[in-house]
């Protein structure tokens, strides 16, 4: 029996364009490592690089939510859409950029027992419904965010981020997109023990 793993194998290196392979190469500098999701996604370059384009343009968007935000926005709504892929590689970016080696694992377990403070309460609150009941948005959800500070703008950065990742997760759901072994300690331990 095949299993979507198998069905979609990793892209050699070697096999994909020079662009997508600079920014694969770029990764492992920064990382050590290449994650399992850029090489699964190459066996498509122009949806490939569609994606992230799309990603980037969330991820990297200067606005009032900080990176760390961000990253709890795909852990938690990640988590309701079981992606293990999501979950454990933003997992691990977001304790880096948290400094905080509990929180993804708090988020992605009941992100309403996790050591949150209201603003992202309100936050995850949002990017959950919209994540998973966007049918049923009212004013009252965008008046909690105002609440808190968050502007129209925020809105729609959130819902974005939330709307995406549920691509994302299926997506990564569909290809077998397993995480790779060093996501799991990062964050968790200093960097040079997570490489061994």
């Amino acid at each position: 029996m095949t299993n979507a793993a198998d069905r979609y194998p990793p892209t050699q290196l070697s096999d994909v364009p020079q662009d997508i392979r600079e920014m694969i190469l770029a990764v492992q500098d920064k990382t050590g490592f290449v994650p399992t999701v850029f090489l699964k996604l190459a066996r498509r370059p122009d949806e490939f690089r569609a994606f992230f384009t799309y990603h980037d343009a969330l991820m990297l968007r200067q606005g009032s939510l900080t990176k760390g935000e961000k990253e709890m926005i795909v852990v938690a709504t990640s988590a309701a859409n079981r992606c293990l892929y999501c979950v454990v590689a933003h997992g691990a970016v977001l304790r880096i950029y948290e400094k905080n080696p509990l929180i993804a694992d708090q988020l992605a377990t009941n992100w309403r027992k996790a050591g949150l403070t209201p603003r992202q309460r309100a936050m995850i609150s949002f990017a959950m419904k919209v994540s998973l009941h966007s049918d049923e948005l009212e004013e009252e959800d965008f008046d909690a965010l105002y609440r808190h500070g968050f502007s129209d703008e925020d809105a729609w950065d959130i819902g974005s981020i939330a709307a995406f990742f549920g691509l994302s997760n299926r997506l990564a759901n569909l290809i077998g997109t397993i995480p790779n072994p060093e996501f799991h300690l990062m964050g968790r331990v200093p960097r040079d023990r997570a490489r061994r």
